[in-house]
């Protein structure tokens, strides 16, 4: 199954480090960042899983649930959590995907359909596709997707840069320019008319071409 932007995030049931969830459930009214990992104990995804742990106040002022996935069982993830938190100084504090059956990894298109039904004995190396994230909205529509090789950690600073501008567009109908940041001005799509970009910004707009319109970000 490929996935695209605005397919529905597919959905499971699973155990994690919190116990059973239904995945669409789990996600309720808000957004979800999914992130995986190709196995426990591997260098890079510790730094990462750490990292997410400091970030997670962040994420839950966007009203957004991060929720991470690893082919191991969810026993392996308990005792990672130990390594995580000594190394990183953050306790993972988010439910952590037991995915011993492949099947989450497989219904993202993570893994090859042909991968098997089980975890035993695969390597890291054997999942490295298994490095992907979606962020996911209320609609359970994916809404992105990045896709990392193992060597290459994560930004999940551009991950919540990116979150801030999807619920923006979700919210007022306009995109973000280049390398924009939260406060930065924003563009007018060209689906919204010039009449209708008066009518919603009474104090103007830039107009640097027909199809690119600036104006200052809406504040709520």
């Amino acid at each position: 199954m490929s996935l695209r932007i605005n397919s529905e995030a597919p959905d499971f049931t699973a155990q994690t480090t919190e116990g059973p969830i239904n995945f669409h459930e789990w996600i309720g009214d808000g957004y979800a960042i999914l992130f995986s990992h190709p196995k426990d104990f591997t260098p890079v995804c510790t730094t990462e899983l750490g990292y997410m742990a400091g970030l997670k106040p962040e994420f839950d002022k966007r009203n957004t649930k991060i929720i991470g996935l690893s082919v191991d069982p969810v026993d392996n993830h308990a005792r990672w959590a130990a390594d995580i938190e000594e190394t990183q100084g953050h306790a993972v504090n988010f439910p952590m995907i037991g995915d011993t059956d492949l099947k989450v990894a497989t219904l993202y298109d993570m893994l090859p359909e042909d991968a098997g039904t089980t975890s035993e004995g695969r390597t890291a190396a054997d999942n490295a596709t298994v490095r992907s994230v979606f962020i996911i909205g209320p609609d359970k529509k994916i809404k992105a997707m990045l896709v990392y090789p193992m060597t290459s950690g994560r930004n999940f600073d551009e991950v919540l840069r990116l979150l801030d501008s999807i619920q923006l567009n979700a919210k007022h109908t306009v995109a973000t320019p280049v390398n924009w940041r939260p406060g930065q001005d924003v563009i007018i799509p060209p689906s919204v008319s010039d009449e209708q970009a008066k009518a919603k910004y009474p104090d103007g707009f830039k107009t640097l071409k027909p199809y690119l319109r600036v104006v200052a970000q809406p504040k709520d």
